[in-house]
C-alpha cells in the first residue's frame, strides 16, 4: 500500500510501504488520536447547545389514523409521553398496571377520548395476549410501539442483591418487553413502523449498586440493536432512548423508570433481613444504610422536567430519519465519551463521584491496633 500523498516520503528511497509506515509511527499515532477526538467535539457541542440534532426537523405528518401502543403509562415517562402524543393527534393505546390507579385516572382526565387505556402486567403472558387482541381489530396499521415499562427496587452491590431481584428485573425489563414486541411485530412490519424503547445507561456502564437493573437493561439494549438490524429490510426503524437523571414518579430512578428511593425504607429493611448472617457481617448494616443514603441524596438533584425524554420519544416516532440512540439529559453524551474513549478506571471514578461511592465494607476496614479504638 503506497503512503498517502499528503505525507512526505523521503526522495530517492526504494523502501517498501511497510517500512515507511514503521518510520512514520508518530505521524499515524497523531492522526488516529485526532480522529478519536472528533466525537469529543461533537459531544461538547451537543452538551452546550452549540449544535444539536434538529428535534422534529424532518417529520412525518401525524393523523388520527396513526396508532401507537405505549407500555408503562402509570407515571413518569410513559404517562407524559401518552399525554403528549395524544395531543399531537395520535390514536394512543396506553397500558397501565391498574385501570383504577391515580395515573390511569389522570390520563382519562387530561387526554382526548381517542386515548384507550389497557390493563397490562408484562410478567403475565395472558395480559399481553389480551392487549394484542384489543389493539389488533382496531388498527390494521399500528405505526409505533413505545416500550417504557421498567422495574427495580434494590439498591445494593451485586453480591448483596437477592437472585429473585435479578429474575424480576429480567421478567419485566427484558422478557416482558420482548414478548410484547414480538406480539405486535406483524402489525409494525405491515406499516413499516417504529419501535422506541426506553433503556438505561446502567445497561452500558457499571453504575454502582444497580446490578440487577443494569443487567436487564443491557440485555434489552442489545435486543433492540438486534431488532434494528434484523428489521431494517422490513422498513421498521428501531430506536433506543438512554435517559439521564430524572425523577419519574414516587419511585425515582436515576436511569429510567422505577427504582427504590424516597423515604420508604421497606425495601432496604427487607434486603437486610434476607441476607445470610456471614454476608451481613462482612459488609455491615452501616454499609447498606450508607449507599441508600447516598442514593436518596443523589435523587434530590435529579431533573423533574421529563420533556427531553418525551421529545426524544416523539422524534423517534415521526422523524424521517430517527436516531438509533438518543441521550436526553445533561451530561450523558460526555459520560458516554468517557465510557468509550477513556480508561475504565476514569469512567468508574466518574460514576462513583456523581452517583454512589461505596465505602469500605466492614471486613475490609482497618482494624484498631494496640487496643485503641478508631475514631
Amino acid at each position: 500500500m503506497p503512503p498517502p500523498r499528503w505525507l512526505p516520503v523521503p526522495a530517492g528511497t526504494q523502501r517498501g510501504a511497510a517500512q515507511w509506515l514503521d518510520e512514520q509511527t508518530g505521524a499515524w499515532v497523531l492522526l488516529l488520536t485526532l480522529a478519536r477526538m472528533v466525537p469529543f467535539f461533537a459531544v461538547v457541542n451537543g452538551e452546550f447547545g452549540l449544535t444539536a440534532r434538529g428535534p422534529l426537523s424532518q417529520q412525518l405528518p401525524v393523523t388520527t389514523c396513526l396508532r401507537l401502543a405505549l407500555a408503562g403509562c402509570d407515571s413518569g415517562f410513559g404517562q407524559q409521553a401518552a399525554r403528549h402524543l395524544d395531543s399531537m393527534g395520535f390514536k394512543v393505546f396506553a397500558s397501565v398496571l391498574d385501570l383504577e390507579s391515580a395515573g390511569a385516572k389522570e390520563l382519562r382526565q387530561s387526554c382526548s377520548p381517542g386515548l384507550t387505556l389497557l390493563q397490562m402486567d408484562l410478567t403475565k403472558p395472558e395480559d399481553i395476549r389480551k392487549a394484542q387482541q384489543l389493539v389488533q381489530p382496531q388498527t390494521a396499521r399500528l405505526w409505533g410501539l413505545v416500550n417504557n415499562a421498567g422495574f427495580d427496587d434494590t439498591i445494593a452491590d451485586a453480591e448483596l442483591s437477592p437472585l429473585c431481584k435479578f429474575r424480576t428485573c429480567m421478567d419485566v425489563n427484558f422478557f416482558g418487553t420482548l414478548e410484547l414486541t414480538k406480539a405486535l411485530l406483524p402489525l409494525l412490519r405491515s406499516s413499516r413502523g417504529r419501535i422506541v424503547t426506553i433503556s438505561s445507561p446502567a445497561g452500558d456502564m457499571p453504575y454502582p449498586c444497580l446490578a440487577a437493573y443494569g443487567t436487564s437493561k443491557a440485555a434489552l439494549t442489545l435486543l433492540m440493536d438486534t431488532f434494528r438490524s434484523e428489521l431494517e429490510p422490513w422498513g421498521v426503524k428501531v430506536s433506543v432512548i438512554l435517559p439521564g437523571y430524572f425523577k419519574t414518579g414516587k419511585s425515582h430512578s436515576p436511569t429510567s423508570q422505577a427504582v427504590m428511593g424516597g423515604d420508604d425504607d421497606s425495601e432496604k429493611e427487607q434486603l437486610l433481613a434476607s441476607l445470610p448472617a456471614d454476608l451481613l457481617q462482612a459488609y455491615g448494616e452501616e454499609y447498606i444504610h450508607e449507599i441508600n443514603k447516598q442514593f436518596v441524596k443523589f435523587m434530590k438533584i435529579a431533573n423533574e422536567d421529563l420533556s427531553l425524554v418525551v421529545n426524544s420519544i416523539a422524534d423517534a416516532l415521526i422523524s424521517v430519519s430517527p436516531a438509533a440512540r438518543y441521550y436526553p439529559g445533561r451530561g450523558m453524551r460526555l459520560m458516554y465519551f468517557i465510557h468509550h474513549y477513556l480508561p475504565s478506571v476514569i469512567r468508574d471514578l466518574f460514576l462513583k463521584a456523581f452517583f454512589i461511592n461505596q465505602k469500605l465494607p466492614r471486613a475490609l476496614q482497618p482494624k484498631p491496633q494496640n487496643g485503641l479504638k478508631q475514631e
